[in-house]
C-alpha cells in the first residue's frame, strides 16, 4: 500500500534581489522537496511579459507530476492565487513533461532535480507592485508518494528586471506554432473504429523519432490513456490510444482533446475534436 505523508511549507514574504533585479522568495523545505516563488520579465514567442514561477526542487530520483499524471495515477499540481493583491490574472504554464516508468505503470511528469512552473502575471495596475500569494499543492514520489502543500508570497515591483531563469523555462513550454525542423507536430490523426474497438491514431512529424512521445488530455479532467508507440517511419512516430481502456468514447466525442508532443529537440501542442 502506498504510504502517504503531508509536507507543509510556511508562508514566505521574503524578497531576494539578484543582480538582474529579478525577485525570489526564500526556499521553504518540506519532506524531500522545497519550493519558492520567483518573478521577473521574460519573453515567450517573442512577446515580453511579466512572469512568476513556482520552483519545486527535489532530490535526484524523486519526481513530481504534470497536469495529467498518466496511467498509474498521481497528484497533479494545483495553484490557488486567492489573497493576492493587484492581480488581475495568473495563468500557469507547464514545461514539456516526460513519460516516467513507475512500478505501478507509466506516469507523466518531471524529475532530474525538480521543475519550474512559469506563471503569466497580469496586474490590475501595471504601475503598482503585485503581491502574489500562492497556495500550491503537488505530489513528490519515489518509493512512496507524498502530497505536499506550499503557501508562498512574493512582492513583485513594477520595475522588476529580466529573469533568465524564466526565459529559459518558457522556451520549454509547448506552443501551438511548431518551429519547422525543431518542434514535433501533429501531421495527421484519425479515429479508427474498424475493429469495433475505437482507437485514436496520431502521426507525429519529428526530426528525432526515437525520442518522440505524445500525451492526450481529455476535457474537464476526463481520463485518456497514454498513447502507445506502434511504429516509427522516416520523420514520423505513430502512436495509438485505446479509447476503451478506462474511458467511454461517448464522453469525448464533440469535445476538444489537447495533444502534447515532445522529442529530443522541442515540443508543441494542438487541439483536435473527435466527431
Amino acid at each position: 500500500m502506498i504510504r502517504l505523508a503531508i509536507a507543509f511549507l510556511a508562508l514566505s514574504t521574503v524578497v531576494a534581489w539578484s543582480d538582474a533585479r529579478s525577485v525570489a522568495s526564500d526556499w521553504h523545505e518540506g519532506f524531500n522537496n522545497k519550493a519558492r516563488l520567483v518573478a521577473g520579465r521574460a519573453t515567450r514567442d517573442q512577446e515580453p511579459g511579466l512572469y512568476a514561477g513556482v520552483d519545486v526542487a527535489m532530490p535526484e530520483g524523486w519526481k513530481t507530476y504534470w497536469k495529467s499524471p498518466g496511467d498509474a495515477g498521481g497528484v497533479p499540481p494545483d495553484f490557488d492565487w486567492q489573497g493576492s493583491d493587484n492581480l488581475a490574472s495568473a495563468t500557469v504554464l507547464y514545461p514539456a513533461p516526460h513519460r516516467l516508468h513507475d512500478k505501478a505503470g507509466d506516469v507523466v511528469g518531471y524529475k532530474n532535480g525538480g521543475v519550474l512552473f512559469p506563471v503569466l502575471v497580469t496586474p490590475k495596475d501595471a504601475s503598482k507592485p503585485v503581491t502574489l500569494h500562492g497556495k500550491v499543492s503537488y505530489g513528490v514520489c519515489k518509493d512512496i508518494c507524498i502530497p505536499a502543500e506550499a503557501e508562498l508570497q512574493l512582492v513583485i515591483p513594477p520595475d522588476v528586471g529580466t529573469s533568465d531563469e524564466l526565459s529559459k523555462v518558457l522556451a520549454e513550454v509547448p506552443g501551438v506554432n511548431p518551429r519547422p525542423g525543431i518542434d514535433p507536430a501533429l501531421a495527421a490523426w484519425r479515429l479508427d473504429q474498424s475493429s469495433g474497438k475505437p482507437k485514436l491514431v496520431l502521426n507525429v512529424e519529428t526530426a528525432a523519432p526515437p525520442t518522440a512521445d505524445a500525451f492526450v488530455e481529455g476535457p474537464g479532467g476526463i481520463y485518456v490513456p497514454l498513447p502507445k508507440r506502434i511504429k516509427d517511419d522516416a520523420g514520423k512516430a505513430v502512436f495509438e490510444v485505446d479509447l476503451t481502456d478506462g474511458v467511454d468514447i461517448k464522453d469525448l466525442k464533440g469535445k476538444p482533446l489537447k495533444v502534447t508532443m515532445i522529442d529530443g529537440k522541442g515540443q508543441s501542442e494542438t487541439t483536435i475534436t473527435l466527431e
